[in-house]
């Protein structure tokens, strides 16, 4: 059983909101600090580096996706582990919703294997600990 039409135009419209953050770290500039790359979109200075001189859980995301985004993987994964991860998986979750919207592929048993409890504990804990490797990268 493949996708109905509209259930394909709902793919194409979330691959490309996938896509759209890759896009935008694609045009920027990566901090050389691993940190701040986000100002480049007229965002503020992160609060709890201002305020802390330390890093917020999401501190490095930005720099991350700017490095994955032109393809210098190992910088990204410096800059925020975390931050890899998610550009991989944007640009996975991209490419899956575009390959539905083309084919009427169904994804609930990938989806099903994924979305479980345990894989979103994982998650968490991945993101503590890279938010524990950004404190002490950052010093």
């Amino acid at each position: 059983m493949r996708l109905p039409l509209r259930q394909r135009l709902l793919c194409v419209v979330l691959g490309l909101a996938a896509f759209a953050p890759l896009v935008i770290a694609a045009g920027l500039e990566p901090s050389p600090k691993g940190v701040a790359t986000h100002t480049q979109l007229g965002l503020p200075a992160c609060g709890w580096m201002v305020s802390m001189g330390k890093p917020c859980i999401s501190c490095g995301m930005t720099t991350a996706f700017a490095h994955a985004a032109n393809g210098s993987f190992v910088q990204s994964v410096v800059a925020q582990p975390m931050g890899w991860v998610l550009a991989v998986l944007a640009a996975s979750t991209g490419f899956a919703c575009l390959h539905a919207a083309m084919t009427g592929w169904r994804a609930e048993r990938l989806l099903n294997a994924v979305m479980q409890p345990k894989t979103l504990w994982i998650v968490a804990g991945g993101l503590l600990a890279a938010w524990g490797y950004k404190w002490v990268a950052v010093g």
